[in-house]
């Protein structure tokens, strides 16, 4: 199939802009999430999305302004929990993640049945990308790119050693907080095309393939910038000719690399 012919449909135009820009702000907050050890909260947050997402639909709200400040508190809370050492993080986030996921399933079940509206919400759907989805994709990514050049030297620090970013006088918990605002906005949006189950992995599958690559900090941030939008663009593609689910397609691809990456460091021992 022409490639321009596929692209020439407004929802897969709408998919693509929106999917490339989450995309690299995956990428480039999973790298700082993946070296802190904090990579399962983007999967607690994701369930806590799809909850929230559920909730909004049966208020009849506007699920998208509803779960984004939901999402941003469990992050907070998240954070919380990650940053105190006398409490079980992994704990925390998986009661969180399992309690939201039910919940959210209850709600659908009681209101629109468990049907078609599921399988959207929990895989994804190329079709649920409107336009205004594409606007604030494209104001996220700004705000996480203006976040890595303004501030590389803090997040480099913060994300390696907190005890000496602390006794620098750098106010680690903004820049953390920061980190958790802009994470929970790449999920809800990221959410609505890839899926609660399957949008964590556009957050841990780059960083650790560029971690196979690259040794320096700034290599594997660029790596792994570039791994997520090929990958996603990759897996659209393929999803469209082949009529296969866009996010599995896109996890799939994001695993090949991976596993290429991997069978090349050993090469290069």
């Amino acid at each position: 199939m022409n490639l321009l012919e596929m692209f020439s449909w407004p929802f897969m135009q709408r998919a693509l802009i929106a999917g490339v820009l989450v995309s690299l702000c995956a990428a480039l907050l999973g790298v700082s999430l993946v070296l802190k050890r904090y990579s399962m909260i983007g999967d607690g947050l994701s369930h806590v999305s799809f909850g929230a997402l559920a909730i909004a639909v049966a208020l009849g709200v506007t699920p998208l302004y509803f779960s984004i400040p939901v999402v941003i508190l469990a992050a907070f809370f998240l954070l919380r929990a990650a940053d105190n050492p006398h409490r079980n993080n992994d704990a925390a986030i998986a009661a969180m993640s399992a309690a939201s996921l039910a919940i959210g399933i209850l709600v659908i079940s009681r209101t629109s049945g468990m049907t078609t509206d599921v399988d959207s919400y929990m895989f994804g759907s190329v079709l649920a990308m409107s336009w205004g989805d594409v606007a604030l994709s494209a104001a996220l990514c700004a705000a996480v790119l203006a976040l890595f050049v303004l501030f590389y030297h803090r997040i480099f620090a913060i994300t390696f050693d907190e005890n000496f970013s602390r006794a620098t006088g750098l106010r680690v918990g903004r820049y953390n907080t920061l980190l958790a605002i802009l994470t929970a906005l790449t999920i809800v949006l990221g959410m609505r095309m890839m899926g609660a189950m399957l949008i964590s992995s556009l957050i841990i599958f780059p960083a650790l393939t560029a971690m196979r690559l690259f040794r320096s900090f700034r290599g594997v941030i660029l790596s792994a910038a570039v791994t997520s939008v090929v990958c996603f663009c990759a897996g659209l593609t393929i999803s469209f000719v082949y009529s296969t689910p866009v996010g599995a397609t896109v996890v799939a691809a994001n695993l090949a690399l991976f596993l290429a990456a991997c069978v090349l460091r050993l090469l290069r021992r």
